[in-house]
């Protein structure tokens, strides 16, 4: 009965050891079983997979193809501690549509993972794997090379960044939702959302934000499908560079939940609700009188050359008989030069000195 049972445990649509399956929901969990790798024996009628929460170090190339998972559609394996996911690691997985990555402290994850061709992958979750510089340049090489050209959903929260790569979300024509939120961005100089037509919803809630220039301002308007955008709980800065992202607030709709966005600097402004800001708030309608910066600047420029001046004076006056003797010696010694000059220039001009130094054999 036990070589039967272990025999059985073999069989096609069987569950490996370690996994909880359910032919019925068509779904194999196989959670905190401390795994190291896939198990080979998956069945074949799988169509959502999780494997989270083991001790998967790395995905090697073809770790899927011991067997055949045609109707395989989501695969979940956060929180494994994967940091390698090798090229041609998810090759083998021809209806893959979800795929979560989060949690794992990802060092490399190869452009070449879902193999050489496209992938009809649709999300993607990232949610604090990116933490490594060199595996955020590898999403990045991947995402534009076209291979996820398909992906609808694009999930990079949590994972501290403080710049993206330029260009990085210009293939993703399909894009309909992006995550950047939890993120160290100040800015969004690199983020082009450009072209991104299906775009509904962008978060950038809890980053760094402090302000919104327009360049980023007339993307999010030039979009229309774009119905969410999420900068909520940023660290917004109310000064003049925050005036146009007020005054898209006022005019978009495009913001929700955009009346508690309130102001965390300066002080005099701290809590202060964005909407209600005005032009005299922030002082930015005066205009600024560049004349008297710059004389105000010349002034000071004086004072401190005059100080200069000044100290050069008095140094020169404690020093004044040690210039004076240096001043002499200075005199002698030009006046010596000449002299010899003077004499070797009479003794060349005497022809009878000239001759008798000619003759002489001293």
């Amino acid at each position: 009965p036990i070589l039967l049972g272990c025999s059985s445990a073999q069989q096609p649509g069987s569950c490996p050891a370690l996994c909880e399956c359910s032919e019925a929901a068509k779904t194999v969990k196989c959670v905190n079983r401390n795994l190291t790798a896939i198990p080979p024996d998956l069945p074949p009628y799988v169509r959502n997979l999780f494997i989270t929460g083991n001790l998967l170090a790395r995905l090697p190339a073809g770790a899927f193809s011991a067997r055949s998972l045609p109707d395989l559609i989501a695969l979940n394996l956060s929180g494994n501690h994967l940091r390698a996911v090798e090229a041609g690691a998810l090759a083998a997985l021809p209806a893959l549509r979800q795929l979560d990555l989060s949690g794992n402290p990802l060092v490399s994850l190869s452009p070449q993972a879902f193999g050489e061709g496209g992938s009809p992958l649709e999300e993607l979750a990232l949610r604090g794997a990116l933490r490594d510089h060199g595996v955020l340049l590898s999403v990045a090489a991947m995402l534009q090379s076209g291979t996820l050209r398909n992906l609808s959903h694009l999930e990079l929260a949590d994972n501290g960044l403080l710049l993206l790569p330029s260009g990085m979300f210009s293939t993703l024509l399909a894009l309909r939702q992006l995550g950047l939120d939890g993120s160290s961005l100040v800015g969004l100089r690199n983020v082009s959302i450009q072209g991104l037509g299906q775009l509904e919803s962008l978060n950038l809630s809890d980053s760094s934000l402090g302000a919104l220039r327009n360049g980023n301002l007339s993307q999010f308007r030039s979009l229309p499908a774009l119905r969410h955008v999420g900068p909520d709980h940023n660290t917004w800065f109310c000064n003049c560079t925050i005036e146009e992202l007020v005054a898209w607030l006022k005019e978009s709709d495009q913001v929700e939940g955009k009346e508690a966005l309130t102001c965390a600097y300066p002080d005099k402004m701290l809590g202060k609700t964005l909407l209600k800001i005005n032009g005299s708030d922030l002082n930015c309608s005066e205009p600024i009188d560049l004349p008297s910066q710059l004389q105000t600047s010349y002034v000071f420029l004086g004072i401190v050359l005059a100080l200069i001046g000044a100290i050069f004076l008095l140094v020169l006056y404690l020093n004044r008989k040690g210039i004076k003797k240096w001043m002499h010696n200075i005199r002698d010694a030009c006046r010596d030069h000449m002299e010899g000059y003077h004499y070797r220039y009479e003794i060349n001009a005497d022809p009878r000195l000239t001759n008798l130094s000619s003759n002489s054999d001293v």
